[in-house]
């Protein structure tokens, strides 16, 4: 098996994975643990495993002026990216949820434009337009009639707000990731957001009755603080490492398709018109966005 092979099941693996974490993870909030004490748990996992992944890799001495920089990346990549998406998910359903992150490709794109001041042209702006429209409907008439969504316009907005955070952090971290050995970046990205998670999961921590939690419970708890949290990354980080960004990016419009087939088996949520017509709108969108503008011949 070459390592093309291998670097497209890693990011499929880690496709599956997140897939599976909308599901996964709701079953979890807000009845056993409320969602910023499930981040908090997340964080703390993720930062411990990858300290001690830190013992085991060459030690690279980080520069006085990237602290800041990977603070800024902790706080959108870790701080208002988790907490946004668990309070959303937990308030929300998964269908919804996993639609929403499909923005995330476009916010990337506005964020480079703004950040490197360069025009993003006719067709993707179009683009933008018609992702957001999907958006604005999905978060205005995306109810679902299933009882896990206790409110779903607000869930979807914190799930757009995480896609929106999701997209500032790569842009942010594109150079970083660059710089320094991936382990290295992500044990003190995760330390950092461990300092802004901290403060909102602490009460929420300690109302936790860790007794009364089942045992299936647990290992949802387990999956997505092994799985979600460090299993994805390493996945991803191969990938890249084989892979071009655009064919690892792809991978992130097979989540919604996952996520929702998942959660239809296990009946924690239901399909209607709205869902339909806001990810095709969405998912032109980001077509749009994405697709490569052939230049003119002179």
């Amino acid at each position: 098996m070459n390592q093309r092979t291998l670097a497209l099941i890693a990011v499929s693996v880690a496709t599956l994975i997140y897939g599976l974490t909308f599901t996964i993870a709701k079953d979890v909030m807000p009845t056993y643990i409320k969602p910023y004490a499930f981040i908090s748990l997340r964080v703390i996992g993720g930062t411990t495993i990858f300290w001690l992944l830190g013992l085991f890799i060459k030690q690279q001495k980080i520069e006085k002026e990237d602290y800041k920089k990977i603070l800024l990346a902790s706080f959108f990549g870790v701080g208002l990216n988790m907490l946004t998406f668990f309070k959303g998910l937990s308030i929300t359903t998964p269908i919804s949820a996993s639609v929403m992150m499909v923005m995330s490709p476009i916010m990337v794109l506005l964020f480079s434009s703004i950040l490197t001041r360069k025009a993003i042209g006719k067709q993707r702006i179009i683009g933008v337009f018609v992702g957001l429209a999907g958006t604005i409907l999905l978060i205005t008439y995306g109810s679902s009639a299933t009882g896990t969504a206790t409110n779903s316009n607000w869930g979807n907005f914190l799930v757009f707000v995480n896609a929106a955070s999701y997209g500032m952090y790569l842009v942010l971290a594109k150079n970083l990731i660059n710089k320094y050995h991936p382990v290295v970046f992500v044990k003190w990205l995760y330390l950092f957001g461990l300092i802004f998670v901290i403060p909102f999961g602490y009460s929420e921590l300690k109302e936790v009755v860790w007794l009364e939690i089942p045992a299936n419970i647990y290992w949802n708890i387990g999956f997505v603080m092994i799985f979600t949290s460090c299993v994805t990354y390493l996945c991803n980080l191969y990938g890249l490492s084989r892979l071009k960004p655009t064919t690892v990016s792809v991978f992130i419009y097979l989540q919604p398709v996952i996520a929702s087939i998942y959660a239809l088996i296990v009946g924690s949520d239901s399909l209607n018109l709205v869902k339909i017509s806001a990810t095709l709108l969405i998912f032109f969108g980001v077509y749009l966005v994405t697709k490569q503008v052939k230049k003119p011949i002179k």
